[in-house]
């Protein structure tokens, strides 16, 4: 999501010398998230409008399993909506296709359509007479494969985030956000370190009782991101005496940017709305693209789009497991896919969901019953496998769990140890994967051993991190850009880098930079700072003044070197103190 908290001021001496507007980035939760005056760009729907651009995605949509696990019936109208933007000839008109108002040849008659209910609710101003939002809908115009991707996507979530919405009052348009947020990838993690559908970086999770840990990450469960989210979004809009947009504009950039914004017009006796006010690039767009979206699914057949329909009807029930549950035994129990299982419960990040909780699984509605029935069947103590394992010499809890993909903590509970001391010849209970690794595709694991796998441009490199290590030392040594490296490696660029872990680098250089043969790196006083943009300030006058080049500044912060900075304009620099002013 699109808020990250106001970092704590903490000048460095090395860099002052007319440097005031400088802090240090911290991630803890600083107080309430509503105050928040930093933006922090969410993962959003780039790489989706790209793979639509580029006419690449027909082929490789089908091999990947976020869109490959969609229900039969999505699949079937992807495949007609694929084949006639292959064949131009024929028109809407000619085949008698039927706008997404319509009822599908396929439905019982009387059935109702979720459309519907969605447009039912719509309260934003769709007649709004500005560039940024006929920008929007040209694109969308032009690209209707991304339309049918997107609802291809959400269609295990719209159902309930359209319930969940309708029942706090508020615009209906909402449920769109994740289409803008996370393209409805409910694995989308942004290197502004936002996870999951409703796009939570951690301190905004935390506030809003998210908790993250090694089995589970609740910014990406859709019951509670969705509640999370329209929570934040309810408050966002009393702050703002229900503007709806202004909500919006806050959600993405804090709302004490969008209070600056307004204060800033109010004395300068400006119009306080969204459209009059001087907000962060990202944020001045954001609004306009679900405005553009909304007015595409109010009415597609304007716009030469061709939805899907939706029943409406649940999608997924709620399954109460009553403890650990492996997930693969729970696909065999259900019926169901286990990509589909991952893909309605995506918060989960190993074999198995979180021994402490929450004891509950999404499986599609019709699978639930059959579910619940056979879940009774099985005891807890073998709802996963069980190994016994002798301690060896040199083992720790540590080692132990490392190699069985569980956890310390977890390996203390279930063998009722008081410390995490153990000795040769003990023998452990340790809870297992039933099958192996290649079963759980989209565990996080294996999410990104893909990642790193993907084919691109350059030489394939493997760096073990080491003790000191930082993106920006590493990135320089390889002569790429600190958010290329974090992306090919699943992380932001804020992430913690731990000794040992191995990142990947496609590298177009044939040696590392004398940076590391030197020793330099280990001299460096890497800082990530923030930077408030001066009136006359641009990007090489700020990566002069820096030490960092434009390219870097551009990489970090999600610029375009062709715009113009604007004062104000607040910037991530990962700078050396050493060589800074």
């Amino acid at each position: 999501m699109s808020v990250k908290h106001l970092p704590l001021l903490v000048f460095f001496g090395a860099l002052a010398g007319g440097c005031s507007s400088l802090y240090t980035s911290t991630d803890k939760a600083q107080g309430n998230p509503l105050d928040s005056d930093k933006v922090s760009v969410a993962a959003g729907d780039e790489g989706l409008k790209e793979s639509v651009e580029s006419g690449k995605n027909s082929d490789a949509v089908r091999n990947e399993p976020l869109d490959d696990a969609m229900a039969p019936e999505l699949k079937a109208a992807a495949r007609e909506a694929r084949e006639k933007l292959e064949n131009p000839q024929q028109t809407a008109l000619e085949t008698g296709a039927k706008s997404g108002s319509d009822k599908s040849a396929d439905q019982e008659p009387g059935q109702a359509v979720l459309w519907d209910r969605l447009r039912a609710g719509f309260e934003l101003d769709h007649d709004v007479d500005n560039k940024r939002v006929q920008d929007q809908l040209k694109w969308y115009a032009k690209h209707p494969n991304y339309i049918n991707r997107v609802v291809e996507r959400g269609s295990r979530y719209l159902y309930y985030i359209v319930n969940e919405t309708e029942k706090r009052g508020l615009p209906t348009e909402f449920a769109l956000l994740p289409i803008v947020e996370s393209a409805f990838d409910p694995f989308a993690y942004s290197h502004g370190r936002a996870a999951g559908l409703w796009q939570f970086i951690p301190s905004t999770g935390k506030y809003f009782g998210l908790t993250q840990s090694w089995w589970h990450d609740e910014r990406r469960d859709v019951i509670a991101a969705t509640d999370a989210a329209l929570t934040y979004l309810d408050r966002l809009s009393n702050r703002f005496g229900g503007d709806y947009t202004l909500a919006l504009a806050a959600y993405n950039s804090g709302g004490g940017t969008v209070s600056s914004a307004m204060r800033r017009n109010r004395n300068s006796n400006k119009p306080e709305d969204f459209w009059s006010l001087q907000l962060p690039r990202e944020t001045r767009h954001y609004v306009p693209k679900l405005i553009a979206l909304a007015k595409i699914f109010d009415d597609p057949a304007a716009y030469g789009v061709e939805l899907p329909d939706l029943l409406d009807e649940p999608y997924f029930d709620v399954v109460e497991t009553g403890g650990q549950l492996d997930l693969a035994q729970a696909a065999e129990l259900s019926g169901v896919d286990i990509d589909e299982i991952y893909l309605l419960n995506p918060s989960y990040n190993r074999w198995a969901t979180s021994p402490d909780g929450p004891h509950r699984l999404l499986v599609p509605h019709q699978n639930a019953e059959p579910f619940r029935i056979a879940l009774k069947e099985i005891p807890p103590g073998k709802r996963v496998s069980w190994r016994n394992y002798v301690v060896k010499s040199g083992d720790s809890l540590n080692t132990i769990s490392r190699k069985f993909s569980t956890t310390p903590a977890v390996l203390q509970q279930v063998n009722s140890l008081n410390s995490d001391l153990i000795r040769i010849g003990q023998r452990l209970m340790i809870p297992s994967a039933s099958k192996n690794s290649d079963s759980y595709a989209l565990s996080a694991s294996n999410r990104l051993e893909r990642k790193q796998d993907k084919k691109r441009d350059g030489s394939k490199l493997r760096h073990t991190v080491r003790r000191g290590d930082t993106f920006w030392d590493i990135a320089r040594e390889h002569r790429v850009s600190v958010r290329q490296l974090a992306a090919w490696n699943g992380m932001a660029p804020g992430d913690p880098l731990i000794p040992g872990k191995e990142l990947v680098i496609w590298s177009n250089t044939a040696q590392p930079t004398l940076a590391s043969a030197s020793g330099a790196r280990g001299n460096a006083m890497v800082r990530k700072v923030g930077y408030s943009v001066r009136k006359g300030d641009s990007l090489a006058l700020i990566a002069n003044r820096f030490s960092v080049n434009v390219r870097d500044i551009a990489s970090w912060n999600d610029l375009n070197t062709s715009r113009y900075l604007q004062p104000g304009q607040s910037l991530v620099l990962y700078v050396d103190v050493r060589n800074s002013p």
